[in-house]
């Protein structure tokens, strides 16, 4: 009898998405692909929008990273630290890199998504947190990302989850 394979269960699957983004994202910018950023995106998406919404439920942030407009897309788009690097992942993929543009693109472009994520933790001037640095990581996190509704409750699970799945 031959056992068939059993497809990943979500949360592999969706580190395997953001390992692909953040090793392309490498290739073309030089940031490392390394295993802090796999759980803190990982992490994030989860605390943001529990691995499932690419457009915020009654609001209006996209991607699973849940990108405002004129927050955060506009913040990596003209960040010091991410313009060249932003400006290069839209060449590749083709889109004009403007605020409008980018925050359409990446509530289903998920590379873009990936590398919109990254390259806002990549503008905090601090190293990423360690992996398993809990508490420091919630501080990256909230600090970056400025929630509105931050919910630290849920961030010691979503954090586990993602060390989990590296």
């Amino acid at each position: 009898m031959t056992e068939t394979a059993q497809p990943p269960d979500p949360y592999d699957r969706f580190m395997m998405l953001v390992t692909a983004g953040l090793e392309w994202l490498e290739k073309v910018t030089g940031i490392p692909c390394t295993d802090e950023a796999r759980v803190m995106l990982m992490a994030i998406a989860g605390q943001e929008g529990n691995w499932e919404y690419r457009h915020q439920q009654g609001g209006p942030a996209h991607s699973f990273w849940q990108f405002e407009e004129y927050g955060g897309v506009q913040g990596v788009l003209t960040h010091p630290a991410s313009s060249q690097h932003i400006q290069t992942v839209c060449d590749l993929i083709y889109i004009y890199c403007d605020v409008p543009t980018v925050y359409t693109a990446m509530e289903w472009n998920d590379r873009l998504a990936v590398a919109m994520a990254r390259l806002l933790l990549f503008t905090d001037p601090s190293p990423l947190p360690a992996v398993g640095a809990v508490d420091q990581a919630w501080e990256f996190y909230e600090r970056n990302w400025r929630p509105g509704a931050p919910h630290p409750e849920n961030w010691a699970s979503n954090y586990t989850i993602a060390e989990e799945v590296l």
